[in-house]
């Protein structure tokens, strides 16, 4: 059991290691979508090319202390670096919060890291590039695999792989059955997901599955009621997706109690 001391102590620091893997995805949702290397060269100005200083580059705080604006020409650097610094942080030490100290938190965490990096990617260049999506297959399998050791979890680990099994295959039935309703890349998200949503548990897995859709219908109704979109109109689907699995970690058990209370299948009192 994690005493309220400890949880505080996690929780903040997981906050300062998600606001440092912010900074470093803003770099990979710039770059990544470009075909170009996450390491090299340095982070610098584009509208000035000098590059960024170490004391520039500490997340949130110099974007404030220089007044959003580059040391060297004054041009604006765009309010997105640190919203995107502190939203990592914030979904960081929220799953600390939830999983605790446990040998699935680099696992959850890593989860975290890369749904705000897809999420953004995908809102910016409407796809859901292989080069992140496809290493988490084996990155989620190993922490998941660690955990699943630590813990003598086995069955979790058995639960996380027919849970990608199941939602891959969902996800491969509509994309196949409604080419255009949805792209491959969300196929192919869809096991990693799967991963990590069975090995919370099968009810994580159901309401993960179906929130993404139930999200999806929120965000488009009213921009079809608005006029806004149309039925060829190409919203992504990946944010759903994304926000639907970390979300499921901490609603699914209690929004699966209301559904079985309400079909009279819930615990006798």
């Amino acid at each position: 059991m994690t005493t309220p001391d400890l949880t505080g102590v996690l929780v903040a620091l997981a906050g300062v290691i998600g606001l440092l893997t912010g900074s470093f995805l803003n770099v990979v949702v710039h770059r990544v979508p470009r075909g170009e290397s996450v390491v090299s060269p340095p982070s610098a100005c584009p509208r000035c090319g000098h590059v960024v200083r170490a004391r520039d580059n500490v997340p949130v705080l110099s974007w404030v202390l220089l007044g959003g604006r580059c040391r060297d020409c004054r041009g604006p650097i765009s309010w997105r670096y640190p919203v995107v610094e502190l939203l990592t942080g914030a979904v960081f030490a929220l799953v600390a919060w939830r999983v605790g100290i446990s040998a699935a938190l680099p696992a959850y965490l890593y989860l975290a890291g890369i749904a705000v990096a897809l999420a953004l990617i995908d809102l910016d260049v409407r796809r859901l590039p292989d080069v992140i999506v496809l290493p988490s297959y084996p990155v989620a399998l190993l922490l998941l695999g660690v955990a699943s050791a630590a813990d003598g979890q086995w069955a979790a680990l058995l639960r996380a792989l027919t849970g990608a099994a199941v939602l891959f295959l969902v996800y491969a039935v509509l994309w196949f059955a409604r080419p255009g309703g949805m792209g491959l890349g969300d196929v192919k998200l869809a096991g990693v997901l799967g991963l990590y949503l069975g090995w919370w548990g099968w009810d994580a897995l159901v309401v993960g599955g179906f929130a993404a859709f139930f999200i999806g219908g929120l965000v488009s109704l009213p921009l079809v009621l608005a006029g806004g979109a149309g039925r060829k109109s190409s919203i992504p689907f990946g944010p759903c997706m994304l926000v639907a699995a970390v979300g499921a970690l901490f609603v699914a058990e209690p929004v699966a109690d209301w559904y079985l209370d309400l079909v009279g299948l819930g615990a006798p009192v």
